[in-house]
């Protein structure tokens, strides 16, 4: 693998697994179990051999909803030592160990040669940027436009502006991989989050994700997006690997 090359790959719903040259990060692992061919039509998308490779492994938590957290995470540690966890302030409640590194937002750690810098969301827990080997990857958790329907105009007004202020406090350019929420929940709205961030902040590559099994959900926001300088990962089972270099 390059210098600058990464690999994603797609656990489920907002969770994605990212290879670089020298680290093996998992970001909101949800599932109580491996998953196997009896989860995918593929084999071995995600087994315990991944947590034995010699890279630095790095498990991100970004909130302690149960579409992006499970306790089995912690079971890994007997497969892998030396793994790092690094987790929303939240999580604590359901777990405090000394060794796990919890963050608020707008905190920064470095560990080693990566730099984790926390953002803040529009639900639960904290946002990650986070530098690793040349690249500079984001993942949103729950940040979100959300705009429901039932929501009145005052609350749909406070979450735009939320959620253009917490975009605000990122950096305005030098994100190579954003992982989104397109969330077809939203309906027609679905796709507000995700345009106005990659107007606001071009990322190089745009990762759909928290839209459980509605794969369609990456083509259509494609179409929405309408930005040629912007790569849209198109996802279409869990599984997938999306392959990214700068170069």
């Amino acid at each position: 693998m390059s210098s600058t090359k990464i690999n994603i790959h797609h656990l489920g719903h907002s969770s994605f697994a990212v290879e670089t040259l020298n680290y093996y990060l998992i970001f909101d692992y949800y599932h109580d179990s491996f998953i196997t061919k009896k989860h995918s039509f593929q084999q071995d998308v995600f087994t315990e051999k991944y947590l034995k490779t010699p890279k630095k492994v790095i498990i991100f938590v970004t909130h302690s909803h149960g579409d992006h957290y499970n306790r089995f995470i912690f079971q890994w540690e007997n497969i892998n030592p030396k793994i790092n966890y690094v987790l929303s302030h939240d999580i604590k409640d359901d777990i405090h160990k000394k060794s796990y590194l919890y963050m608020h937002p707008y905190e920064e750690l470095v560990l080693e040669d990566i730099i984790i810098q926390s953002y803040g969301t529009t639900d639960k827990g904290v946002s990650f940027l986070v530098k690793v080997d040349g690249i500079t990857l984001f993942h949103a958790g729950d940040l979100n436009w959300w705009h429901w329907k039932d929501f009145t105009d005052e609350q749909q007004k406070a979450e735009e502006e939320d959620f253009k202020k917490e975009v605000s406090y990122l950096p305005t350019s030098g994100i190579d991989v954003a992982f989104l929420p397109v969330d077809p929940r939203l309906e027609e709205y679905y796709h507000l989050a995700g345009v106005y961030f990659a107007k606001m902040l071009k990322p190089k590559l745009l990762v759909p994700m928290h839209f459980r099994d509605n794969y369609y959900i990456c083509h259509e926001f494609t179409n929405k997006l309408q930005d040629p300088s912007i790569e849209v990962a198109q996802l279409k089972r869990l599984g997938d690997i999306v392959t990214y270099s700068p170069l």
